[in-house]
């Protein structure tokens, strides 16, 4: 069996769901394919949603994403930076127990991950 695929929204992400080919085959693959697994953070989530108003409903209805709770190690992790979605993204995509080895970031703004210590998923057509 191939290794899990684990792939996390960042807001722009989120963002372009709906209106980019890529994003839509992501959750396709997540709800149909077994070891795709794909994730939001609420921080992502609440930006997404103030600057495209209806996103939140829409990314909650959907069964094949899982959505990443602001927990303490998180609220900790992010609490100093100016954009929350971007650092809660980040904290996420870090190795975990359930994702040894992380978790790529699809984004449709590849550049504002530069220099972290993250694996893109570029979103742009």
């Amino acid at each position: 069996m191939p290794e899990p695929v684990h792939v996390i929204l960042d807001t722009t992400g989120l963002a372009a769901i709906g209106a980019n080919q890529l994003a839509s085959r992501l959750i396709h693959r997540a709800h149909a394919e077994p070891g795709w697994h794909l994730y939001t953070t609420t921080c992502a989530l609440v930006e997404a949603d103030r600057a495209r108003p209806g996103t939140g409903v829409h990314i909650a209805q959907l069964p094949a994403v899982v959505i990443l709770d602001l927990d303490l190690p998180a609220a900790l992790a992010v609490a100093g930076e100016a954009t929350w979605g971007h650092a809660h993204t980040l904290y996420a995509a870090q190795p975990t127990p359930d994702r040894p080895a992380g978790a790529y970031v699809a984004t449709a703004a590849p550049q504002d991950w530069e220099g972290k210590p993250v694996r893109v998923f570029d979103l742009t057509p």
